[in-house]
Protein backbone atom coordinates (compact mmCIF):
# COMPACT_ATOMS: atom_id res chain seq x y z
CA UNK A 1 0.00 0.00 0.00
CA UNK A 2 1.02 3.42 -0.76
CA UNK A 3 0.76 6.59 1.04
CA UNK A 4 -0.13 8.99 -0.72
CA UNK A 5 -0.79 13.16 0.00
CA UNK A 6 -4.76 12.14 -0.01
CA UNK A 7 -4.39 9.38 2.20
CA UNK A 8 -2.61 11.74 4.77
CA UNK A 9 -5.42 14.42 4.15
CA UNK A 10 -7.91 11.80 5.15
CA UNK A 11 -6.79 10.61 7.93
CA UNK A 12 -5.74 14.14 8.99
CA UNK A 13 -9.63 15.01 8.39
CA UNK A 14 -11.00 12.11 10.23
CA UNK A 15 -8.57 12.96 13.24
CA UNK A 16 -9.52 16.54 13.06
CA UNK A 17 -5.50 17.43 12.74
CA UNK A 18 -4.14 19.95 10.28
CA UNK A 19 -0.55 19.46 9.22
CA UNK A 20 1.79 21.95 7.23
CA UNK A 21 3.73 20.43 4.55
CA UNK A 22 6.77 19.38 6.60
CA UNK A 23 4.71 17.91 9.19
CA UNK A 24 2.80 15.96 5.87
CA UNK A 25 5.66 15.09 4.81
CA UNK A 26 7.53 13.38 7.90
CA UNK A 27 3.84 11.92 8.79
CA UNK A 28 4.01 10.13 5.16
CA UNK A 29 7.46 8.69 5.56
CA UNK A 30 6.02 7.41 9.27
CA UNK A 31 2.59 5.74 7.83
CA UNK A 32 4.99 4.12 5.02
CA UNK A 33 7.20 2.45 7.17
CA UNK A 34 4.04 1.16 10.06
CA UNK A 35 2.40 -0.18 6.78
CA UNK A 36 5.60 -1.71 5.71
CA UNK A 37 6.00 -3.60 9.10
CA UNK A 38 2.54 -4.80 8.89
CA UNK A 39 2.91 -5.86 5.11
CA UNK A 40 5.99 -7.90 6.47
CA UNK A 41 3.70 -9.38 9.12
CA UNK A 42 1.86 -10.92 6.79
CA UNK A 43 4.49 -13.03 5.31
CA UNK A 44 4.23 -14.88 8.55
CA UNK A 45 2.94 -18.63 7.93
CA UNK A 46 0.18 -19.03 10.80
CA UNK A 47 -1.78 -22.10 9.92
CA UNK A 48 -2.21 -23.98 12.96
CA UNK A 49 -2.17 -20.83 15.04
CA UNK A 50 -4.69 -19.96 17.51
CA UNK A 51 -5.99 -16.95 18.11
CA UNK A 52 -4.52 -15.53 21.20
CA UNK A 53 -7.28 -13.92 23.28
CA UNK A 54 -5.58 -13.22 26.44
CA UNK A 55 -1.61 -13.07 27.26
CA UNK A 56 -1.97 -15.60 29.72
CA UNK A 57 -3.41 -19.00 30.38
CA UNK A 58 -4.93 -18.31 33.86
CA UNK A 59 -8.39 -17.52 33.79
CA UNK A 60 -9.87 -15.63 36.50
CA UNK A 61 -7.54 -15.20 38.83
CA UNK A 62 -9.21 -13.33 41.27
CA UNK A 63 -8.36 -12.77 45.40
CA UNK A 64 -11.03 -13.87 47.71
CA UNK A 65 -12.99 -10.55 49.52
CA UNK A 66 -11.93 -10.34 52.99
CA UNK A 67 -14.05 -8.08 55.36
CA UNK A 68 -11.54 -5.35 57.12
CA UNK A 69 -12.51 -2.56 59.32
CA UNK A 70 -12.68 0.66 58.59
CA UNK A 71 -11.53 3.84 60.03
CA UNK A 72 -13.97 6.46 61.45
CA UNK A 73 -14.59 9.71 60.08
CA UNK A 74 -12.88 11.95 62.69
CA UNK A 75 -9.79 9.61 62.14
CA UNK A 76 -10.16 10.07 57.97
CA UNK A 77 -10.56 13.65 57.50
CA UNK A 78 -7.68 14.47 60.41
CA UNK A 79 -5.03 15.13 58.13
CA UNK A 80 -7.38 17.08 55.84
CA UNK A 81 -6.07 20.36 55.13
CA UNK A 82 -9.71 22.14 54.71
CA UNK A 83 -13.18 20.48 55.93
CA UNK A 84 -16.19 20.98 57.36
CA UNK A 85 -16.85 18.15 60.63
CA UNK A 86 -18.68 15.60 57.80
CA UNK A 87 -16.63 16.22 54.53
CA UNK A 88 -13.21 16.99 53.07
CA UNK A 89 -13.45 20.37 50.96
CA UNK A 90 -11.79 21.47 47.75
CA UNK A 91 -11.37 24.05 45.44
CA UNK A 92 -14.21 24.09 42.61
CA UNK A 93 -12.97 22.98 39.75
CA UNK A 94 -16.38 23.20 37.52
CA UNK A 95 -16.92 26.78 36.31
CA UNK A 96 -20.63 27.54 34.66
Amino acid sequence: MKVNDTLVDKIAHLARLQFNTVEKAAIKTDLQKMIAFVEKLNELDTTGVLPLLHMSNNINVLRQDKVKGSICREQGLKNAPVHDNQFFKVPKVIKK
